[in-house]
C-alpha cells in the first residue's frame, strides 16, 4: 500500500489529530480548524475524538444520519481546502478474542469508512489492555487486514504501548517482550507507528531516543504529540498556549510524520498550533518567543492577544485549582467584554472558551474512560 513519507532534508506531513478525551470539539469548530490548518501550514486532519462511541465502543455501529452528513461536510470541506482528511478507528481489544467474525466486522466497518474517502485511515489500539505474550502477532495481522479493506492511501498504527513511560504497563499491564521489535519486524513497512516520545505526554524528543526508537520499529516513529492536549484530571486545570519548543526545529530526518493533539478548545488551541510548521519551515533559526507573537498577532484580535499574554503566568502555569477567587474574578472581567464583541469571530469564541475554562466546563469526568 503506497504512503506519503517524509524525505531526508525536507519537512514532513504535518497535521492535527483530534484524538483527546472529555468535551467534544463542535462540527462548526472542525469546520474551522480547517481552514485554520489550511492557513498555518498543515498537511492533514485526523477526526478521532474519544467521545465518538462509534469509533471505540461501539465501533461495530453505524453513526446517526445526522452525524454522518457533518463528517461527510468535514470530509468534503477539508478537501476543497487541500487538506488531507483521516479518520482513527479503535476497534476496542478486538485482538483479545480473534475470530472470523471479529475481522468480517473489522472489514464491513472499514468499507463503511471508505464511503468517506479517507486519504489516511488510523487503526487505533491505545488506552487497552495489552498484557498478551502475542500482541504485536495479532495487531499485524488486524492491520494488514486493515489496509486491504481500506481505500486509503496511508495507514497509520497506533500500537498499545506508544512510549517507555512506566505509566503504560502500569494502567494497561505488563508489555510483552520484544513488543515494539516483533511489530516492526513482521508489520508492512509502509504502514506508520504512532509514537508519543518518551513519555506519554513529552514536551521534547531527543534525536538519541528517536534513533533508538527507529531501530525498535524498524522505521522512523510518526508523533502522536501529546502538547497542548489537556484532557486529564491534571491538565484540565491549564490552558496550554506556549509555542513549540525551540528543539523542534530539530526534527527534520528523525520522524515519519508529526501529528498534534489539541486542547479541548478548538479556537485557542490556534496559538501553539500555529508555531508547529513555523518550527520545521525555519529549522535551526527557529525562535519559539518571535514564534509566539506571531501567533497571537495572526490568530488573536490585538486587545485579546494582549490580554493572554499578560495573563499567561496564571492560566498556563498556576491554573485553575491554584487561583484566588479574586483571580478568576478579575480574569472574567478581562474577558467577557472580549466575548461578545464581533460575535460568531475567533476572537468572540477563544474569550468563550476561556470563560467556560474558568467556570469548569472542562473539568475532567473519569467516566469518559470507559465510554
Amino acid at each position: 500500500m503506497p504512503r506519503r513519507s517524509s524525505q531526508e532534508g525536507s519537512s514532513p506531513p504535518l497535521g492535527v489529530i483530534e484524538g483527546f478525551f472529555g468535551r467534544p470539539w463542535s462540527w462548526a469548530a472542525r469546520i474551522d480548524a480547517i481552514d485554520f490548518m489550511a492557513q498555518a501550514g498543515y498537511d492533514f486532519y485526523l477526526y478521532a475524538p474519544k467521545a465518538d462511541a462509534h469509533l471505540r465502543r461501539q465501533w461495530t455501529h453505524d453513526w446517526p444520519a445526522a452525524d454522518w452528513r457533518h463528517l461527510q461536510k468535514l470530509r468534503q470541506h477539508s478537501r476543497e481546502r487541500g487538506i488531507r482528511f483521516g479518520i482513527g478507528l479503535s476497534p476496542m481489544e478486538l485482538y483479545r478474542e480473534p475470530s472470523a467474525e471479529s475481522r468480517a466486522a473489522l472489514t464491513t466497518k472499514i468499507q463503511r469508512l471508505n464511503q468517506l474517502e479517507p486519504d489516511i485511515l488510523c487503526l487505533l489500539f491505545d488506552d487497552m489492555r495489552g498484557d498478551l505474550p502475542e500482541l504485536a502477532a495479532r495487531q499485524i495481522e488486524l492491520a494488514h487486514s486493515a489496509a486491504e479493506a481500506s481505500t486509503a492511501s496511508s495507514l497509520i498504527l497506533c500500537p498499545t504501548y506508544y512510549s517507555p513511560d512506566p505509566i503504560l504497563e502500569k494502567v494497561f499491564g505488563t508489555r510483552p517482550e520484544r513488543y515494539w521489535q516483533d511489530l516492526g519486524d513482521g508489520l508492512d513497512p509502509a504502514i506508520d507507528l504512532f509514537w508519543t516520545g518518551p513519555d506519554v505526554c513529552s514536551r521534547e524528543y531527543p534525536l538519541e531516543h528517536l534513533n533508538q526508537v527507529t531501530d525498535w520499529l524498524g522505521r522512523r516513529p510518526f508523533l502522536w504529540d501529546n502538547y497542548p492536549v489537556n484532557d486529564s484530571a491534571r491538565l484540565c486545570d491549564f490552558l496550554r498556549l506556549s509555542p513549540y519548543p525551540e528543539s523542534h526545529g530539530r526534527l527534520t530526518g528523525s520522524v515519519a510524520g508529526h501529528a498534534v493533539n489539541p486542547m479541548n478548545q478548538p479556537y485557542l488551541s490556534r496559538l501553539p498550533l500555529a508555531t508547529l510548521p513555523m518550527a520545521y519551515a525555519e529549522g535551526a533559526g527557529y525562535d519559539p518567543t518571535e514564534a509566539f507573537e506571531l501567533a497571537l498577532r495572526r490568530w488573536c484580535p490585538e486587545e485579546l492577544g494582549e490580554r493572554l499574554r499578560e495573563d499567561l503566568p496564571l492560566i498556563e502555569e498556576r491554573g485553575l485549582a491554584a487561583m484566588s477567587d479574586a483571580d478568576k474574578a478579575a480574569l472574567k472581567s478581562h474577558y467577557e467584554s472580549l466575548a461578545v464583541q464581533s460575535p460568531g469571530t475567533s476572537g468572540a469564541h477563544q474569550a468563550r472558551e476561556l470563560l467556560d475554562w474558568l467556570d469548569h466546563r472542562y473539568a475532567f469526568d473519569p467516566a469518559c474512560l470507559t465510554d
